[in-house]
């Protein structure tokens, strides 16, 4: 029996898949990327992202639910606890460039806000919906087709899922020497 090999990407390829996004990519690829490789947080996680979860002045994200939407109904979506109990976590951000894209991601949504105020779903979401149904959170699927459509113009292997990210993430951690428990914690 052959077990499954772990996907995740080389830094070099991260700096790839992430420069592809930012010039390439739609209005949230790049943003959606760097969260998911610099936090390690799962896609659930991330569409359940809400902005006061992110603390900038103390530069740490606190998860603390996950969304769920089995029939990727834009309307029918709910929020639940994370996978587990220790999933709960706090998740240090010692990026600068994750904060930068933070601010300006902020920035453009208020501005999508405005425009669509009279429709917008405000329920302060940091992923969320931005050509229609504006402001519901983005579903897992979503990010899985936007996951594809960068490797593929980056030239790179199409194994890779939204969840590799967090393979990639651990892989980085190691890499810079972080201790085990550490990185079981921030995972």
């Amino acid at each position: 029996q052959q077990k499954e090999a772990i996907k995740y990407l080389e830094k070099e390829e991260l700096q790839k898949f992430l420069q592809t996004a930012k010039t390439l990519g739609g209005a949230q690829d790049y943003i959606v990327f760097m969260l998911l490789a610099y936090t390690g947080m799962r896609v659930g996680e991330l569409c359940a992202l809400k902005w006061k979860d992110i603390d900038f002045e103390e530069r740490r994200i606190s998860i603390t639910k996950t969304l769920y939407n089995p029939n990727y109904n834009t309307f029918d979506y709910k929020l639940i606890p994370p996978k587990t109990r220790g999933s709960v976590r706090t998740i240090e951000i010692d990026d600068d460039d994750l904060i930068a894209a933070l601010e300006e991601h902020k920035a453009k949504q208020n501005i999508l806000k405005m425009k669509h105020r009279n429709v917008y779903h405000d329920e302060d979401f940091v992923i969320v919906k931005t050509k229609r149904n504006y402001g519901y959170p983005e579903c897992i699927k979503q990010i899985e087709n936007w996951t594809a459509r960068i490797l593929k113009l980056a030239e790179l292997s199409p194994d890779i899922t939204p969840h590799s990210f967090r393979h990639t993430h651990t892989s980085l951690l190691a890499e810079a020497g972080v201790e085990l428990q550490e990185i079981m914690d921030r995972l």
